[in-house]
C-alpha cells in the first residue's frame, strides 16, 4: 500500500484539527453534555470513520478497505471495554460530571500520541524481526485468557491506584478539593496540582496498559502502518462523547469481556499462524516456513469480529431483560399460608 507523504500529512492534520475543535467547541467551557449532544457527536465521529474507510475502499481496493474496517471495529470495541475503567476512575476520584470531558479529551490525546509511538516501534520491529508476530500473538492469547477469566465487569468494583499514580501522589503536592477545571493552582504562594490532574494521570497510565493489547491486535489484522494509525485514531476520536452516551449502559454489557476474549484469542491465533508462515527461528522447523495451516483471510476476520460483537450484545441485553423480569417476582411479599 503506497501512501504518499501528503496523504499522511493531510490525515494527521485532520485528526489534530478534530481534537482542537473538540477542545474549543465542547471542552473549554466546563459542562455536562446532554444525551442529545453526545448522540449527535458520536454519530458524527463514527460517520467520519466510515467515510474514511469507504475512501480506502475506493482508492486502494477491498483488501485494504476490509483491513481498515476490521481494525477500526476491533479498536472501537476495545475502547468501549476501556470505558469501564474510565468510569471507575471518575467515580474513584469523585470527578464532577461537568469536568469529566476535559480529563477524557486530554487522556484521549495522550493515548493517541502514545499509540503512535507504539505503532512506529511495532512497525519497525515487524519490518526487521518476523518473530515479533509470535510475541504479539502470545500477548493477545494471554489477554484473551485474562478477559475470559474476568467474567465481565461489575459496577461494584473499586478503582485501585497503580504504582505510577501512588508515586505521583508522593512527590507532587496535591490539593484536597477541585478548583473548577484547573490542573495547577497557587495556594499561599506555593503551587499545587489538583485532583483533576491526578485523575488525568490515572487515565494516562491506564492508556499505557490498554495499548499493550490494542497495538498487537491491530497489527494482527493489517501490517499497513497507515491503516494501523488511522484505525487507532478514528477509534479514539469520539470516545469522549461515547463515554457520556453509554455511561449508564456499560453495566448492561455483561458479556462484553467474553466477546473481547473471543476476538483477541482469534486475532492472537491468526498472528501465530502468520508467524509460522514467515518463520525464521532456527529452533522451530529448522528455521523453515510452516504453511500447513492456511492464513486467515481478512473477510473471515471481519466476519468473526462482527458476529462475535452482535452475539455478545444481544446476549447481554437478553440477560438484562430476564433479570428485570425476574426482579418483581423475587422482590414481592411472601405469601401467607
Amino acid at each position: 500500500m503506497d501512501v504518499p507523504f501528503w496523504v499522511w500529512a493531510l490525515t494527521i492534520a485532520a485528526i489534530v484539527g478534530m481534537l482542537i475543535f473538540d477542545f474549543v467547541g465542547h471542552v473549554r467551557t466546563p459542562h455536562a453534555p446532554s444525551l442529545r449532544e453526545s448522540t449527535i457527536w458520536s454519530a458524527v465521529y463514527v460517520g467520519i470513520a466510515v467515510v474514511f474507510g469507504l475512501l480506502i475502499f475506493w482508492f486502494y481496493g477491498p483488501q485494504f478497505g476490509g483491513e481498515y474496517f476490521a481494525g477500526y471495529i476491533t479498536e472501537k470495541s476495545l475502547s468501549i471495554d476501556n470505558l469501564f475503567v474510565f468510569v471507575l476512575i471518575m467515580a474513584g476520584f469523585g470527578v464532577p460530571r461537568e469536568l469529566q470531558q476535559k480529563v477524557l479529551l486530554f487522556g484521549i490525546t495522550f493515548a493517541l500520541v502514545l499509540r503512535t509511538v507504539f505503532i512506529v516501534v511495532g512497525a519497525a520491529a515487524i519490518e526487521n524481526f518476523s518473530w515479533v508476530f509470535y510475541l504479539f500473538g502470545a500477548i493477545l492469547i494471554y489477554t484473551a485468557w485474562v478477559q475470559a477469566r474476568s467474567g465481565g465487569h461489575s459496577g461494584d468494583e473499586d478503582y485501585k491506584e497503580n504504582a505510577v499514580l501512588r508515586f505521583a501522589r508522593r512527590i507532587l503536592p496535591t490539593t484536597e478539593e477541585y478548583h473548577s477545571d484547573r490542573m495547577i493552582v497557587k495556594v499561599d504562594g506555593k503551587r499545587f496540582i489538583t485532583p483533576l490532574a491526578i485523575a488525568l494521570i490515572a487515565i494516562g497510565t491506564a492508556d499505557v496498559i490498554f495499548a499493550v493489547d490494542s497495538i498487537p491486535a491491530i497489527f494482527g489484522l493489517t501490517q499497513e502502518t497507515y491503516l494501523v494509525f488511522a484505525a487507532n485514531a478514528f477509534s479514539l476520536l469520539g470516545l469522549r462523547q461515547l463515554f457520556f452516551l453509554i455511561d449508564g449502559l456499560l453495566d448492561r454489557l455483561v458479556y462484553l469481556a467474553y466477546g473481547l476474549a473471543v476476538i483477541l484469542g482469534f486475532i492472537g491465533a491468526k498472528l501465530v499462524i502468520h508467524a509460522l508462515h514467515t518463520n525464521e527461528l532456527p529452533f522451530i522447523n529448522g528455521g523453515e516456513h510452516i504453511t500447513l495451516i492456511p492464513e486467515i483471510p481478512t473477510w473471515l476476520s471481519l466476519a468473526v469480529i462482527l458476529v462475535t460483537l452482535v452475539v455478545t450484545t444481544v446476549a447481554s441485553l437478553a440477560k438484562n431483560r430476564r433479570d428485570r423480569a425476574d426482579r418483581p417476582a423475587t422482590g414481592g411479599t411472601t405469601p401467607v399460608t
